[in-house]
């Protein structure tokens, strides 16, 4: 089995400045048409090759492609959602349904 990694000293990122709502959306929809691609490219046999993440010699993730795609995209993004509610709490803004109704849509 072959053994990918990505090591994080390695990362070269420069972040897009966007501008607008406009280019941000466009941004998003981009992100995710490119990732739908990949989905629709990869294999079963791929998904299960072990993928490695570290910094320096510590090893912070060593599992299978398709658990790291599940803990580390997917999973994490239930953490970003949490962050969005308090933010528009803050603002004193409504919490949209995320899971089911909110408690500003008044339907339990």
């Amino acid at each position: 089995m072959r053994l990918t990694e990505l090591f994080a000293a390695e990362l070269e990122f420069t972040p897009k400045v966007l501008g607008t709502s406009r280019e941000l959306v466009a941004a998003h929809d981009d992100s995710v048409a490119r990732a739908r691609e990949a989905l629709r490219k990869t294999t079963d046999a791929h998904l299960m090759t072990t993928w490695r993440f570290r910094a320096g010699d510590h090893v912070i993730s060593e599992l299978p492609r398709h658990i790291n795609l599940r803990d580390a995209v997917i999973n994490h993004l239930a953490h970003h959602r949490g962050q969005l509610t308090v933010y528009l709490r803050l603002l004193d803004a409504s919490v949209p349904a995320i899971y089911g109704p909110s408690a500003d849509e008044g339907k339990f």
